[in-house]
């Protein structure tokens, strides 16, 4: 799974709503066809590892994949049935901060319809809506 090798804040705070739309990594730079998302959330690394591999699968070693986002926010967890209080948990898990218009997935080296079907089985494991792009 990803995550980061080294952070310089162990614990970071949740931060609120997620506003406004992607400024940077919202165009296809690497492959002809993308996952795109169409709404702001949080998605995990597991979430991106089982994206991967389920588009991996599908076009069973034809093509290439680019992964464009990273898990660098630490999400921290309290243990089960732990009273309240006595600090903050430990690091549980990693995500991506996704803002709408981000370029999530790439892919090129394959037929258009096998890209499309192999985006679609991907975006099932996200939880963001997303749509289909690619190189005009």
């Amino acid at each position: 799974m990803l995550m980061p090798k080294k952070v310089k804040h162990r614990k970071i705070q949740r931060g609120g709503a997620i506003r406004g739309t992607a400024g940077r990594g919202n165009e296809l730079n690497f492959g002809t066809f993308g996952l795109k998302s169409k709404e702001a959330n949080l998605v995990s690394a597991r979430q991106i590892e089982s994206a991967r591999r389920a588009m991996t699968r599908y076009i069973q070693r034809g093509g290439k994949i680019w992964i464009r986002i990273f898990p660098d926010k630490p999400m921290t967890k309290k243990g089960d049935e732990t009273p309240m209080g006595k600090g903050k948990g430990a690091v549980d898990h990693f995500v991506a901060v996704v803002r709408p218009g981000t370029v999530m997935f790439e892919m090129d080296g394959v037929k258009r319809e096998t890209a499309k079907e192999a985006m679609r089985l991907a975006s099932y494991k996200l939880n963001v809506k997303t749509k289909f792009v690619e190189k005009e």
